[in-house]
Order: C-alpha cells, then sequence, then structure tokens
C-alpha cells in the first residue's frame, strides 16, 4: 500500500469506523483546527471550544492505539487555515502517495474535497463515514417520484429495516406513533432532574481563539465546560438519560419551562453529530433499558425518543442529499427582512424569545419545539429571509451541521421549501406557546391580546402571514379553517393594521 494520508474531519470522530480497525505503519490520520470552520458562520463559543475538544481526545485516541497522527492546533505555524491547501502541502511535504476521506456530511466540504481530488496527483480514495443508517443517496430513490417526503412512511421503513420496537412485521401494540400523548405542558418542578454534565477547564482553548481572533457568540465559563466530548462521557450521558430522564421524555417532549432549560431531553445531539455515538448503538441501548424497566416507563416515552433518532434525524440528512445545493436558495414566500438584532442579546420584551434565545446563547441548546415553534415562528411571522435564519440557527447550536440545520430551518422551521419537508407552515399564534410553557406568565404583552399597545406580537403576525400568504397556502387542505376564521373577523383590519405596525418595529418588541 502506497504512504496514505486518511483525513478526519471534526464531525467524523467514530472509533467503530473500520478504518481503525488495525494499525498499519504506512497510513497517517490527519486532524485540523482551522480558521476555515471557525469563520465560514460565527458559532456560539461553546460549539468551537466542544469540537476542538472532541478532535484533541480523538486524536489522543488514535495515538494511544498506535496510529500515526498529524493534528494541526489553531496556531501552528504548519496551518495553513484551510482545508485543501494544509492537505495539498502536507502530501508534498512527507511524500503521501494516496489520499484517503470520508464523504462529509457538509455540501460544501463535499465539493471542496471534489475539488481537490482533480487536482492532487496522487490517488483518492472516498468511502462511507459509516455512521448512518442510510446512505446519501436512500431517501431520494425512496420517494421516488413524489413531491411531498412523508417522514412517517421512512420512519416506519426504517423501525422495520432494523428491528426496532417491533413485533415481527407490526409494531410492538399495534400503534407505530405516540406523537398525541407528547404534547403535555410542564407544571410540576419536583419532577426535575439536573441535567448530567462533565466539569472541564477550557481557559486555555478560549485564550487560542482569542489570540487568532476568532469571532464567536454566546456565552462560556471557561472552567465549567459541561458538555460530553470522549466515547466513555458519551455513553455515560446515554446510560443518565435512560436511568433518570426517560420516564418522563415523551409526556413532555415539547414543554417548555423557564426554570429548566434541558427538561427531560437527553442532550446526545452534539455527541451523534460529530459521531462519536452512531445512532443504532444510543437507540438500542434506549430500547434495551426500556425492555427491562417497562413497568416503570411506558411505550410513549421511548417511541418518541426513537422516532427522533432513526425517523427525523435520518429523514433530515436524506433530504439534504436529495435536494442540496438548490435547497440552499429556496425561498418559497420571498421573505427579505433581517433578523432583529436581540437574537444574538436575548434583549427582547417578549418572554418567550427572551428565554429562547437567552437559554441558546447561555447554552448553545435548545430542544426542538423552542427552535419550531418559539425563535422559528417568530422569524416565518415576521418575514424574515430564509438566509438569516439559517445563519443564526447553524452558529448558535452546539449540535448544528449544515445537513441537519438547514433541513429543519429552510424546511420544517421556515417552510421555505415550499412543503418538501412539512406539509403546511408551523406557526402560532400565542395560544400554543402559552399551552405547552409558562413563557407567558410575567411577559409584557398580553397573550389573549390582538390589539393594542401590550397585543401579543405572535396574535396579529399570525393572521398577518395567512393573509399575505393567501395565494400560495389558500388551496393547502391542512389549514382551510385558518382562511374561513379570517374571513369571518370581525376586527380584521385592525389586526392586520397591528401587525403593520409590529413589523415596521421589530427592534422595539
Amino acid at each position: 500500500m502506497a504512504k496514505t494520508l486518511r483525513l478526519i474531519l471534526g464531525d467524523q470522530l467514530n472509533q467503530k469506523h473500520s478504518w481503525f480497525g488495525e494499525v498499519d505503519s504506512d497510513v497517517t490520520y490527519l486532524l485540523m483546527e482551522m480558521k476555515q470552520e471557525t469563520g465560514y458562520v460565527r458559532h456560539h463559543i461553546q460549539k468551537v471550544v466542544g469540537f476542538f475538544l472532541a478532535m484533541r481526545h480523538f486524536a489522543d485516541w488514535l495515538a494511544a492505539h498506535g496510529h500515526q497522527v498529524v493534528y494541526y492546533r489553531l496556531d501552528d505555524q504548519a496551518n495553513k487555515q484551510a482545508l485543501t491547501e494544509n492537505i495539498k502541502s502536507l502530501i508534498a511535504e512527507q511524500g503521501f502517495g494516496r489520499f484517503e476521506y470520508q464523504l462529509p456530511d457538509e455540501y460544501r466540504l463535499d465539493q471542496q474535497l471534489r475539488d481537490l481530488s482533480e487536482e492532487l496527483e496522487v490517488e483518492v480514495q472516498a468511502c462511507d463515514s459509516e455512521h448512518f443508517l442510510t446512505d446519501r443517496g436512500f431517501l431520494k430513490d425512496f420517494f421516488k417520484g413524489k413531491k411531498t417526503y412523508l417522514m412517517e412512511t421512512f420512519y416506519r421503513a426504517m423501525r422495520k429495516q432494523y428491528n426496532i420496537l417491533m413485533d415481527g412485521d407490526e409494531p410492538l401494540t399495534g400503534k407505530w406513533n405516540y406523537d398525541h400523548e407528547n404534547r403535555n405542558k410542564f407544571k410540576d418542578p419536583l419532577l426535575l432532574i439536573p441535567p448530567k454534565v462533565h466539569h472541564r477547564d477550557v481557559t486555555d482553548i478560549v485564550a487560542l481563539l482569542e489570540k487568532m481572533e476568532v469571532e464567536t457568540i454566546g456565552k462560556l465559563d471557561a472552567k465549567q465546560f459541561a458538555w460530553p466530548v470522549t466515547r466513555a462521557e458519551s455513553f455515560g450521558l446515554v446510560t443518565y438519560f435512560c436511568e433518570k430522564l426517560l420516564p418522563y421524555f415523551g409526556v413532555y417532549q415539547d414543554a417548555m419551562y423557564t426554570d429548566d432549560a434541558f427538561l427531560f431531553h437527553s442532550r446526545l445531539s452534539f455527541a451523534m453529530n460529530a459521531k462519536i455515538l452512531s445512532p443504532l448503538e444510543v437507540v438500542e441501548q434506549v430500547e434495551q433499558y426500556w425492555y427491562s424497566h417497562q413497568d416503570a416507563i411506558s411505550i410513549a416515552q421511548v417511541e418518541g425518543f426513537i422516532r427522533q433518532i432513526i425517523g427525523w434525524r435520518e429523514y433530515m440528512r436524506g433530504v439534504y442529499w436529495a435536494k442540496m445545493p438548490d435547497y440552499a436558495s429556496l425561498n418559497f414566500f420571498d421573505h427579505q427582512r433581517k433578523l432583529p438584532s436581540y437574537f444574538w442579546t436575548g434583549k427582547t420584551k417578549m418572554n418567550c424569545l427572551k428565554h429562547a434565545i437567552g437559554q441558546s446563547l447561555d447554552h448553545a441548546y435548545a430542544h426542538h419545539i423552542q427552535r419550531l415553534m418559539v425563535t422559528g415562528n417568530f422569524a416565518l411571522l415576521a418575514g424574515i429571509h430564509p438566509d438569516e435564519v439559517d445563519a443564526w440557527y447553524l452558529g448558535i447550536y452546539i449540535d448544528a451541521i449544515e445537513w441537519v440545520e438547514i433541513t429543519n430551518t429552510r424546511g420544517m422551521s421556515q417552510f421555505a421549501d415550499g412543503g418538501i419537508v412539512g406539509t403546511k407552515p408551523y406557526v402560532s399564534s400565542a395560544n400554543y406557546i402559552d399551552k405547552m410553557s409558562n413563557y407567558c406568565e410575567g411577559c409584557f404583552y398580553k397573550k389573549n391580546l390582538k390589539v393594542g399597545d401590550k397585543a401579543c406580537p405572535f396574535n396579529s403576525l399570525y393572521w398577518h402571514f395567512y393573509a399575505r400568504n393567501e395565494a400560495q397556502l389558500a388551496k393547502n387542505p391542512r389549514i382551510g379553517m385558518a382562511y374561513r376564521t379570517l374571513a369571518k373577523m370581525k376586527d380584521k383590519e385592525a389586526i392586520l393594521k397591528q401587525a403593520n405596525y409590529y413589523l415596521g418595529n421589530l427592534e422595539e418588541l
């Protein structure tokens, strides 16, 4: 075998990959901290630190198992801060005759490595990352000829293929989905369980980022970095989830509560999206735990969790590879406004946004309903350009990599894809937010008012959204009721006037 350089990206930290099955003295592994990756959007500081930490631990693991490793820290003199330049330079300097890489999960990196492959004068080989349950092209073939990709159909196919919560060819209990049992408001603080955290001093990495002038957003206690960055720590989080959080996960998975940022969510998304853990090993561990604790945990809890991983997560990745690169420019409603400044500060009179954004800035985390029905809902109602929304979501969350971010943002959240992912826009008035949270308590705005100085902006913006988009949405069978209600409204003009005032004064809300 020719002397080989193998690239490992920051989200390819999979110890179980077949590459690492045996040590080969002719193979060198390359991991790099680069300004190319810290700067393509402005990331949360916890996200940058988390990836750097996880990459460093992975490089140490490789070396401890006898593999040869080249690791570029951000301030290394040899680091050219760009993927292709670093690789070309290293191949020339050390005489590698072969270059191998795992298929990236971001389109821009995939294109960059394809272009590099054509430039290099050495043999090049790309291989699978061996992480997902499906390959890149599976979903496109699965829904061939369909305009809408129905997630539930895909999810059931995955359950069957991997025999998860199944009784032969039928789902356990005869029911596929318990989503209607996952919509409860949280009311009992005595049920709360503190999150499992990992106190790690990262002052050296924070100093490195300052030295290299990396611009970040969000907050970090440099002496108390809380996220798991190793395989052992991540499995510990799975165990903690099973033992402490799973009994209430499904019941409250859509709930939002001012006094707890995480409720019963696992916080495993960073570990999985960096490929430290595979989706299948997480699902199988949780499934097996439930089988031996059915007396204390209902199936609705575990099914809701599994659906998020082998349903939504795998499905969104399939949509990404089926629809990119065009997907990144879709703007069904032709929205053009910019995000208000409080998306970077959390300083707004709207209590729900203050909490959801503030939590995101503090923890680099918000769960799916906070992302979809608070920040995303507001952005859609306010007519924010999808590019603005994409960049914010991609930067602020520790688990955000484009394959999972853009499909959730431009598709599920903003309906900018015109219905590929969702069958209708996910918008709501204050009523839904009040139903699923305690955010409306003590808010400057009044949840029941549509007009007036203290009318909740969500109420008038909700009806304005439907009114201004009637040509695109009126024929959608899932939202006909909204237009029938709008047509009968006696105070319609006042509500739309209120919304126009708010749209003209977004910064003041």
